[in-house]
């Protein structure tokens, strides 16, 4: 009979293997976008892991690397009736190996903040959730524009993604506004960007990421016309805490908390548009 420890192995995951990586994501509640495997996997080839007990895969953990020294942990996940037998764990060490020397974030479900403290991450801020219908046709502010984000040239809003991040991600960038299944728009104002929003589709309500915004006015009418085009009209937010004025707004758009995480850093806390940032762009890749 085969040692269980020793037909355990970790690999690097296959395309394939994404989509299987999804429907676990699913399982645990969290919604991904229906598309999300397809623009996660170019950003980093080799920081997807899956960790196969006889073949079959039982756990994962990625691990994307942006630019010289920032990281991204996600998909950490044991199939249920593995856990607690230090599957998981070997498949966290290989990964953390793989963003070594980095400053790696993560959002962090309540459940394992506590192991990932235990690993070095602080917690730098709480994300909600937050879910519903929000008013329709809610004007953006006089002047200013809503179009479609990809008629506006990609270095501007590149450029404008680096005030919310903090490494640069234009190809994961450029796949996230153009995969299948979403819209994109920006706000424009006298030429100069004020707001970027995206909208996909996912099993549940389809959730808008990321959604900066330079006001709250400027937001909430990118909210409002991102539902608007979809059947339901039905959105969720990750909504980050240090940006008070996104947490009042998505009180005033109707929509309620369904599901908490938290912001970790390994490092020091990047420094961010913080009043600027209405909407997280994923809980994977960050």
């Amino acid at each position: 009979m085969a040692n269980p420890v020793e037909d355990f192995e970790i690999t690097a995951a296959s395309a394939e293997d994404i989509v299987t990586l999804g429907a676990w994501a699913h399982e645990e509640g969290w919604n991904p976008g229906l598309t999300d495997g397809g623009v996660f996997f170019p950003a980093d080839p080799g920081g997807f892991l899956i960790g196969r007990l006889g073949g079959a895969p039982v756990t994962s953990v990625s691990v994307v690397r942006y630019g010289p020294d920032h990281g991204f942990l996600g998909f950490y996940l044991t199939r249920p009736h593995l856990r607690g037998q230090g599957y998981g764990l070997r498949t966290w060490q290989a990964g953390t190996a793989w963003l070594a020397g980095r400053n790696v974030g993560l959002d962090g479900v309540p459940a394992q903040q506590d192991n990932y403290r235990r690993s070095g991450f602080r917690t730098c801020w709480s994300n909600a959730r937050y879910e519903g219908t929000p008013p329709p046709d809610i004007a953006p502010p006089p002047g200013t524009s809503l179009v479609d984000a990809r008629t506006v040239p990609f270095g501007r809003l590149a450029a404008y993604d680096r005030r919310f991040f903090p490494a640069p991600r234009d190809g994961f960038l450029a796949a996230w506004i153009t995969a299948p299944g979403r819209t994109a728009l920006a706000a424009v104002r006298d030429g100069e960007l004020q707001g970027l929003g995206v909208v996909r589709d996912c099993r549940a309500a389809s959730r808008i990421g990321p959604l900066y915004a330079a006001s709250p006015q400027v937001a909430a009418a990118l909210v409002s016309a991102l539902a608007a085009t979809l059947p339901e009209g039905t959105v969720a937010v990750d909504v980050p805490d240090v940006n008070p004025a996104a947490v009042r707004l998505a009180g005033e758009l109707g929509l309620t908390p369904s599901f908490d995480t938290a912001r970790m850093y390994t490092g020091p806390v990047p420094v961010i548009d913080r009043a600027g940032y209405y909407g997280i762009t994923s809980l994977e890749l960050g």
